[in-house]
């Protein structure tokens, strides 16, 4: 079944946009403690650009998607890139999805047997079973799903955030051990943002592709830009969070595990769910892109592939989570980089030209 023209709404749009985006790493805080924290007061203004970058990808890569009907994201890569440029992303990314997926999965089992005491291949197992499931039941259980989660998600760290500002206390003693920016992000600022949100497109991009013939224009746009504004409001408010707490959280793998532990066992219950649901929402997204393009449509073949590559996956699942983020991610962001500048620069370029070409 396809779901028809003006099915999704901009609220849809929005969700599927944000969930991938607000992953582990986000969840967790170390993310945005890399990216943004560790320059200070000036990483404000670095989630400002990246907040705003967000706002104008969503926006444009919904156009691209209504306009072109595109399938999948290689009727963007062919867009914005062409020819050869866009077959090499291609091939890429069809890497680059299940490799996302191995890690996701193994992210599951790491956070049942670090923080909830049970085994690993329980958690390894339920996030690829409910990951299978949901992407069997097509784009409609895709949309559902995040639906349903993202703004569990999108609460419960805007909650945490606002709960310590207003009422946790600052440890600077504690783990104050110099942090350095992560992922080639050392120059400042501004480059950092850049490479943050290079990193996070990807995946955001392989999934609201899919959705070229499935929304209006206005809606897509709509929810593309609203999706951006709710990821720059979130990152603004943890780094805003993170600076209170600035550097005691600088020596925890999980920044803010440490500061809800500034407000008691059930809110560290609550971030560990919280950390597993982005976990499963990335599994979803990473499936979901992969089986789109593979499949070419939400179809009985979209289906089988979505669910087969999850169990697919699970061997490679049982290395080491920390091993396969070093690994893999890097891809993500050489590719991001190619990515972002094709879509900053390529549209308004080609749109000048149609104009000169038109005055002249």
């Amino acid at each position: 079944m396809h779901l028809s023209w003006g099915r999704v709404s901009a609220f849809n749009v929005a969700v599927l946009y944000v969930g991938p985006v607000i992953g582990a790493g986000f969840a967790s805080g170390q993310e945005i403690l890399q990216f943004f924290t560790v320059f200070g007061s000036s990483g404000l203004w670095g989630v400002m650009l990246a907040g705003a970058l967000f706002c104008y990808l969503g926006g444009l890569v919904m156009y691209l998607s209504v306009s072109t009907a595109a399938r999948n994201y290689t009727d963007i890569y062919r867009t914005v890139l062409g020819g050869a440029p866009a077959r090499a992303m291609d091939y890429l990314s069809l890497a680059m999805l299940p490799g996302g997926l191995v890690v996701m999965l193994a992210g599951g089992g790491a956070v049942f047997s670090e923080h909830l005491g049970l085994p690993r291949i329980t958690g390894t197992l339920l996030t690829a079973l409910i990951t299978a499931a949901v992407i069997y039941t097509g784009l409609q259980g895709v949309i559902s799903a995040n639906t349903l989660l993202v703004p569990f998600k999108v609460a419960a760290i805007s909650g945490i955030c606002l709960l310590a500002l207003a009422f946790g206390r600052p440890l600077p003693e504690i783990g104050a051990a110099a942090v350095e920016p992560s992922y080639g992000s050392r120059i400042n600022w501004a480059w950092s943002a850049l490479l943050y949100v290079s990193y996070n497109m990807v995946v955001p991009v392989a999934v609201l592709s899919s959705l070229g013939r499935a929304v209006s224009l206005q809606a897509g746009v709509r929810g593309g830009v609203a999706g951006g504004a709710a990821l720059w409001a979130v990152a603004l408010l943890m780094v805003a969070t993170g600076l209170y707490f600035y550097p005691g959280i600088t020596g925890y793998e999980v920044p803010m595990l440490f500061i809800a532990g500034n407000l008691g066992s059930l809110v560290k219950t609550v971030l560990v769910t919280l950390i597993w649901v982005a976990i499963l929402t990335t599994a979803i997204a990473d499936a979901h892109g992969f089986a789109s393009r593979i499949a070419g449509g939400n179809t009985r073949k979209y289906k089988i592939i979505g669910a087969g590559v999850v169990f697919i996956c699970l061997p490679l699942s049982t290395l080491k989570f920390s091993v396969l983020v070093k690994v893999i991610y890097p891809l993500f962001g050489y590719a991001g980089l190619v990515l972002l500048a094709a879509l900053l620069f390529i549209p308004p370029v080609r749109i000048l030209r149609r104009k000169f070409s038109r005055s002249v």
